[in-house]
């Protein structure tokens, strides 16, 4: 599918967003940026709520469309790019669990962290959507050691996802930093568009805090 809408994605460095900027790099998909300095409270500010009620990047206008939700936000960028060919299309056998793994990542492995993070006890499997960690996390390095990739022996924008999650995920301590884990998150993120998106984030970010300690975004 071709088309001119504009795409603007809402970006704050180092956040959910990157896996967004990424697959936007990923997809050669033309886009225009919005940055918000998190540290200087701009997504809790009225232009961006107006965006946003919630205040969380990523965020998405395609045209007049507007897209949140992370995992809602890849759907949407992969389907609209297919020449890319990170995107199964529908009729295509590896729809199905293109789409789980997607939606595994939000239902189960998001929610998993967060508990895991703050440090929640566990509670019984069947009153959480993830039933525990381990396991949770299980099902996972299950599929990585059995295929270099999601889909098997083909990268989907549902590795751009996990592959950027993951290098978070360990990189901070919540994350195991199996082998199965690491190679896997290492071959995604070592790709130019990631690298590419790393580089741009590491200056924006130094950029943010430089501007919160002078006071500049205050001006």
């Amino acid at each position: 599918m071709t088309s001119h809408r504009p795409i603007t994605l809402f970006h704050a460095p180092h956040s959910r967003s990157s896996g967004v900027l990424t697959l936007l790099e990923e997809l050669n998909a033309p886009y225009e940026l919005r940055v918000l300095n998190m540290k200087a409270g701009e997504q809790r500010q009225p232009p961006f709520l107006a965006i946003n009620p919630l205040g969380k990047v990523p965020a998405l206008l395609d045209g007049d469309t507007l897209v949140t939700e992370q995992v809602a936000i890849f759907i949407h960028l992969a389907d609209r790019f297919p020449d890319a060919g990170l995107s199964p299309v529908l009729d295509d056998p590896r729809r199905g669990a293109y789409l789980r793994w997607l939606v595994y990542y939000a239902a189960c492995y998001e929610p998993a962290l967060v508990d895991r993070f703050l440090e929640r006890p566990p509670v019984e499997p069947m009153h959480t959507p993830y039933g525990d960690f381990d396991t949770m996390l299980g099902v996972l390095e299950t599929k990585l050691t059995s295929s270099p990739y999601l889909l098997g022996d083909t990268i989907s924008a549902a590795d751009v996802l996990w592959g950027v999650a993951l290098r978070w995920g360990m990189d901070f301590g919540i994350v195991p930093k199996r082998a199965v884990f690491a190679e896997y998150a290492a071959q995604i993120t070592a790709r130019p568009a990631a690298q590419r998106v790393a580089e741009r984030d590491a200056a924006l970010a130094a950029a943010h805090e430089a501007a919160v300690k002078s006071g500049a975004h205050q001006r």
